[in-house]
């Protein structure tokens, strides 16, 4: 298995694409405003608690108010809470925690209204994102994610991940946090922890500790609403998350974010940053690595399969529906086997798709009846390996006696949404024909003017793949016509993005070339 980041930076934001073995698994989009991100700790007001249920929404500076469950405020929400009154007072002078008294846990059962009262500054941290009309969702049990820990703030435990199952390498880890960890500060030691020197996991506690201090200043010279730290961007958090030795590329076509990356993944895996590599192609990079027409074929309504099936994907107020169908998909071993290699398919391609949209909450399956039960068992079996390779908590139910099968998965941030279909070129999506005029004439025109009349050199016509195809068909294609015509050749190349009748005239810097 392989791995690759290609990271797209364009004027409005950045795109991120990670392929796993060529095909697209996930998909990110990261604009100039990080605000409200999953991570962000801010200072907030509690702007009203509500008994009935059992929690209260706080001013974090979003134009609706958060959501803060009782259940949410941690156990040691009263030590958080006088961290923070002290230090807005100045009575907190230093992040350390080493003199720092801790308060009695608040009882698990308890009621919100006697924890925290209206108009009082709180420190929280974004748990889920902004989504749909509801505001963020957030949490008073701090974290800090690093590399290989978790610093957990006024505790003392040291949890290991459960995944590091060698009961030495366990004992090792655990013996050398208690070593170096300072007072009051819990860790939480992540899976790619294991077998790592103790040298990176002691720098990358210091780092995170170097991220409490920050918090700390800024806090002292808050005011609600107020973030007080940023987590890091979506490109470094992939790479602190998922960098490893499955990762063989990371393309960039940017020089700035190219050596921040590199001084990024320097620093937390030496001699890995070969990986970098810097584009400088004239296609654009999601057109030159496939990810547009993969694009294009996941986020419509229809996803085919390669065997010719197809999934249905409904998106409801309350769940998502996906349908399983065969198509036109002919086994020679019967109905059964057929229904089974057809389901077997599917599950991969839902894992896929279901990682890619971000796809959360209920997620019903009606995967295709199959009336022997060792198949439904071999299906779920296939569904949860699949699913496995998911970083979202989710959980998989058996299908049901109608073939149903149910998935409930974490929604912390908003669905990926895009739409893939096309106003029509012809009417613009009014129902009504035009006098029409030949397209490939205008393109023709446009070309004639910028070559001839304004002597642009090195154009290049960029225009959806069946106008590419036409223009290069034959032995004597338009093309060639142009060449024989302006004395030059007239670069054309087919671009995935492009609706069918859209076009571009670009110069040799991939710049558009205005009419």
């Amino acid at each position: 298995m392989s791995l690759e980041l290609v990271v797209d930076v364009r004027s409005n934001g950045i795109w991120l694409a990670l392929l796993r073995d060529g095909k697209l698994v996930e998909l990110h989009e990261e604009q100039g405003n990080t605000d409200f991100a999953v991570g962000d700790i801010y200072l907030g007001k509690v702007r009203k608690v509500v008994p009935s249920l059992n929690a209260a929404f706080v001013d974090v500076g979003y134009e609706k108010d958060a959501f803060l469950h009782y259940l949410d405020l941690g156990p040691q929400f009263n030590s958080l809470n006088k961290f923070t009154k002290d230090t807005l007072r100045n009575k907190q002078g230093v992040a350390d925690l080493l003199y720092f008294k801790i308060e009695k846990d608040i009882p698990k059962d308890g009621k919100i209204a006697d924890i925290i009262s209206s108009s009082s500054p709180i420190l929280v941290q974004v748990a889920k994102e902004p989504i749909s009309s509801k505001g963020p969702r957030l949490s008073a049990e701090i974290t800090l994610a690093g590399r290989y820990l978790v610093l957990v703030p006024f505790s003392d435990k040291v949890s290991i991940s459960q995944k590091i199952r060698d009961p030495k390498e366990r004992e090792r880890l655990k013996e050398l946090m208690e070593a170096i960890r300072p007072k009051n500060f819990g860790v939480i030691i992540r899976t790619v922890a294991e077998k790592k020197k103790v040298e990176q996991i002691d720098q990358d506690l210091k780092d995170l500790l170097s991220k409490w201090r920050t918090m700390h200043t800024n806090l002292k010279v808050a005011t609600p609403p107020k973030r007080v730290l940023g987590e890091m961007d979506k490109t470094t958090s992939i790479l602190r998350d998922m960098l490893n030795a499955d990762f063989t590329h990371i393309h960039i076509n940017n020089q700035s974010t190219f050596d921040e990356l590199k001084e990024y993944v320097s620093g937390i895996a030496p001699g890995r940053e070969k990986i970098l590599k810097l584009y400088d192609g004239k296609l654009s990079m999601f057109e030159k690595f496939g990810i547009n027409k993969q694009i294009k074929t996941l986020f419509g309504k229809k996803v085919p399969l390669q065997s010719g099936g197809y999934l249905i994907i409904e998106h409801t107020e309350a769940m998502h529906v996906i349908d399983v169908n065969s198509g036109n998909r002919k086994g020679a071993d019967g109905q059964e086997s057929n229904a089974l290699s057809t389901n077997m398919e599917a599950a991969e391609e839902i894992a896929r798709v279901l990682q890619l949209r971000d796809m959360g909450g209920i997620v019903c399956i009606d995967f295709i009846d199959m009336h022997d039960k060792a198949n439904n068992k071999a299906l779920f079996e296939h569904l949860k390996a699949v699913m496995k390779t998911d970083r979202a908590k989710h959980n998989i139910l058996p299908p049901s006696k109608f073939g149903v099968v149910e998935i409930t998965r974490q929604r912390v941030r908003p669905e990926t949404d895009i739409n893939t279909s096309e106003t029509c070129p012809t009417c613009k999506g009014t129902g009504e024909v035009q006098a029409s005029i030949l397209f490939a004439e205008e393109i023709e025109n446009n070309l004639n003017f910028l070559v001839a009349d304004r002597k642009e050199k090195n154009v290049t016509l960029l225009v959806h793949p069946y106008l590419e195809s036409h223009f290069k068909r034959g032995l004597i294609s338009k093309q060639l016509k142009w060449f024989f015509k302006y004395k030059k050749w007239i670069p054309v190349r087919g671009v995935t993005a492009y609706h069918l009748l859209q076009y571009s005239f670009i110069n040799k810097n991939n710049e558009e070339i205005a009419l």
